[in-house]
């Protein structure tokens, strides 16, 4: 080999990975717990693709940040191709889950007393995920607590997560400045006599109205709530103006110009649904495994893991908008100087 080259092992430094794991079950010279390699190596694992997602989201959240983000760059290709990364890497983190449940309950008692008071709620990697995709501190379950166990190092790189603008924020500032604002303020079609801004919106709620079942007549004020009125604090994310242009967005998805910005929308729903999917098999993991039993961190276990994932769904408010979508066959076909603009130029 020549003096400079790379080696495999010490590329990956794989002395360091692989003398990483020390079960506690043999120690002082007890026997070893089968399984708690296995253990070890998957929540290993998972700690590393948390790192990778986070590296990935950090990239994101640079491009998003930018003064001026240039929609005709490949800024926001780039944007969207992370993204999915980050939304397959989290399919391998539920896939895992089979693995781990080749761990019977019995398996897991030989060393679980072992492990007290660490506990998957420690992974501080998780807790800033969720901060820089979106979660809000006040939004969270059990936020008395939950960075109770961290050393406070964790804590203060959680904090920082949190007081610097996550991805929800930065998506909320983009959808905020869709180009054709003025054109679609200017729709002819608006008969309605509301105010200039919502010219479209006010054809398009008439629309909506009609399509409606006698049962869903409730609906008319949450489109009121969440295209005319502002968001009271700590209530929305995404303000009334965003909500406006990401429902644009999925309504007339077929214009090239839209293709992107949808595709990033369906994109971040992927990774809450994915994050959904974790939390549930997680769940029922934890259930075969301990029960009813408290988890080794002190909290209540599945209870506690089911009431988080009822309540950390970051971009809910986007899904939220399909509840709006009506029939394509009932849209209104768009003035020929908005077309031009969401299609090819030549």
């Amino acid at each position: 080999m020549q003096p400079n080259a790379v080696h495999y092992a010490d590329y990956l430094e794989l002395t360091k990975l692989l003398n990483a794991q020390h079960p506690e079950s043999s120690k002082n010279g007890a026997p070893l717990a089968h399984d708690e390699m296995l253990f070890i190596i998957i929540h290993q694992t998972y700690e590393l693709w948390f790192k990778q997602i986070l590296f990935e989201v950090d990239s994101v959240l640079a491009i998003m940040h930018q003064p001026v983000l240039d929609d005709n760059a490949a800024d926001m290709q780039t944007v969207v191709h992370r993204l999915k990364r980050v939304g397959t890497i989290l399919k391998i983190l539920v896939q895992q889950v089979d693995i781990i449940e080749t761990m019977t309950p019995m398996d897991f008692l030989d060393f679980r007393d072992m492990l007290r008071p660490a506990s998957g709620f420690q992974s501080w990697q998780f807790k800033i995920l969720e901060a820089k995709l979106g979660m809000r501190f006040e939004d969270r379950h059990g936020k008395a607590y939950y960075t109770s166990q961290l050393y406070t190092a964790e804590i203060t790189l959680i904090k920082e997560a949190e007081n610097a603008p996550s991805l929800m924020m930065l998506l909320n500032r983009w959808l905020e400045r869709m180009p054709f604002l003025t054109d679609l303020a200017a729709w002819t079609s608006d008969k309605s006599g509301s105010n200039n801004d919502t010219g479209f919106f006010a054809t398009y709620e008439a629309i909506y109205t009609n399509s409606l079942a006698e049962a869903e007549k409730n609906n008319i004020a949450f489109f009121k709530e969440t295209f005319y009125d502002e968001p009271k604090k700590n209530h929305r994310h995404l303000t009334a103006t965003a909500c406006r242009n990401a429902l644009f967005i999925m309504l007339y998805r077929g214009y090239p110009l839209l293709e992107l910005p949808f595709q990033l929308l369906e994109t971040l729903l992927e990774i809450d649904h994915q994050l959904g999917n974790w939390r549930h098999r997680h769940i029922n993991m934890v259930q075969r495994m301990i029960g009813t039993r408290i988890g080794t961190g002190g909290s209540t276990g599945a209870g506690y893991l089911k009431a988080a994932m009822d309540t950390h769904i970051i971009f809910k408010e986007i899904a939220q908008l399909n509840s709006f979508l009506v029939d394509r066959r009932k849209l209104p076909a768009l003035p020929t100087e908005i077309s031009i603009k969401l299609g090819y130029s030549f």
